[in-house]
């Protein structure tokens, strides 16, 4: 009984523990510059730091609300399931991917009024451009897609639960993985178009700059596209998506438009790093380190959650999808709590490369100023937040990277 009783803590702390030895296995070394100590005074008027706080702080609380609705919604399902979810079913799978799809939809309106003041919030600093039927119509199409991704997530995870009511986390972890690669080769050809329309760069001085950077690196970039944020945000950004022939560099029509060739030249140096140094399918890798003790930890907690009659050996169902659900939220947080460690120090290594790529120390601390202010970013926010949150370096932290590279430091 004491065994079965420390079960759960020991596999919630082995998740943690693997987590941080993959952080540990897979983080950068010497290729980060280490960042000077700088102020955010020194870059920053009281106003802007002033603006910036007034906005982002309360737009974390709530997002942190959020996040607590979803979660509260689950451990209300939890405490009291509804009656529809216990059967008997003559299709438990089915029933389950139904279940799963609507646990979703509900996790998804729960918190909506938290959403729209978010909105309401951005729109009123000059971040939103969208129309709120515009915002709707993405809202619902999102929420579409999770609903289904959530429906096939619960028939494959309660089947597994149903064949191997004691060791289904393994087989999940497999599942995990392969979903995530799909995904991730996917999104850029399937999903993303959903959202937004995107364009392979057009001739001109910045495409030039892109392949020559691109033959200096010794990388293959696939395409470059430009995307046309501006119909939602005028913030500014680029990323890295794709796997094999999906692979493509992404750049808002906002940064194209609004940003200065050497600046956009950092932001694409950036985004080459993250393909020489094979950062998604290193972030494939990390997962697939991670979920096995991940999901056994989540396996142990559903266990504890789980309604009684399963406890007692009756075979998962639909009954079961809140307490699992719930289960992989937590575990998941803390996963993510530690691996955004290795997300910063990935996205630290980018602002070392694209520095020493192009040389070019005074507009990377330009284009870091200005970003923050367009976007209304925090650029010191508080310490718990970025150790926990960010999946970025701060402002003042990238900031003091082109710092320490301009003083020939690293």
């Amino acid at each position: 009984m004491a065994r079965d009783r420390l079960r759960l803590p020991l596999a919630l702390v082995a998740a943690v523990v693997v987590a941080e030895a993959a952080v540990w296995l897979l983080r950068p070394g010497d290729e980060v510059i280490e960042p000077a100590q700088v102020s955010a005074r020194s870059y920053f008027s009281a106003a802007d730091l002033a603006r910036a706080r007034d906005f982002r702080r309360p737009q974390l609380a709530l997002s942190l609300g959020i996040l607590v609705v979803e979660a509260g919604v689950l451990v209300l399902l939890v405490r009291r399931p509804p009656r529809l979810l216990r059967g008997p079913f003559r299709r438990p799978l089915l029933a389950a991917a139904l279940a799963g799809a609507i646990l979703s939809v509900l996790a998804d309106a729960a918190p909506l009024p938290l959403k729209a003041i978010a909105r309401a919030r951005a729109q009123d600093v000059g971040l939103v451009t969208q129309s709120w039927p515009g915002w709707a119509g993405d809202l619902l199409k999102g929420s579409g897609i999770g609903a289904l991704f959530a429906g096939v997530g619960a028939a494959a995870g309660i089947g597994l639960m149903r064949r191997l009511p004691r060791g289904w986390w393994a087989p999940g972890a497999v599942v995990v993985v392969a979903f995530g690669a799909a995904t991730v080769y996917v999104a850029p050809v399937a999903l993303d178009p959903l959202f937004n329309d995107f364009a392979p760069l057009r001739e001109g001085p910045v495409r030039a700059d892109v392949l020559a950077l691109s033959r200096r690196a010794g990388v293959e970039v696939g395409e470059v596209y430009a995307m046309d944020a501006s119909r939602r945000t005028t913030a500014a950004n680029a990323y890295v998506a794709g796997l094999g022939s999906t692979k493509r560099v992404v750049l808002y029509d906002t940064l194209l438009e609004n940003f200065d060739r050497a600046e956009i030249r950092l932001v694409v140096a950036h985004e080459l790093a993250h393909v020489r140094y094979r950062d998604v399918p290193n972030g494939l890798l990390y997962v697939a380190l991670v979920s096995p003790l991940a999901l056994l930890a989540a396996a142990r907690l559903t266990d504890r959650l789980a309604p009684a009659p399963l406890r007692r050996g009756d075979r998962a169902g639909p009954a079961t999808l809140p307490a699992l659900a719930l289960s992989i939220a937590l575990v998941s947080t803390a996963v993510t709590f530690v691996s955004n460690q290795l997300s910063r120090r990935v996205e630290a290594r980018a602002d070392s490369y694209a520095l020493t790529l192009t040389g070019e120390p005074e507009p990377f601390i330009a284009f870091e100023r200005r970003i923050t202010l367009r976007n209304v970013a925090d650029p010191d926010p508080p310490a718990w937040a970025t150790a926990l949150l960010a999946t970025h370096p701060s402002t003042v932290q990238r900031i003091g990277i082109g710092e320490a590279y301009a003083s020939g430091g690293r």
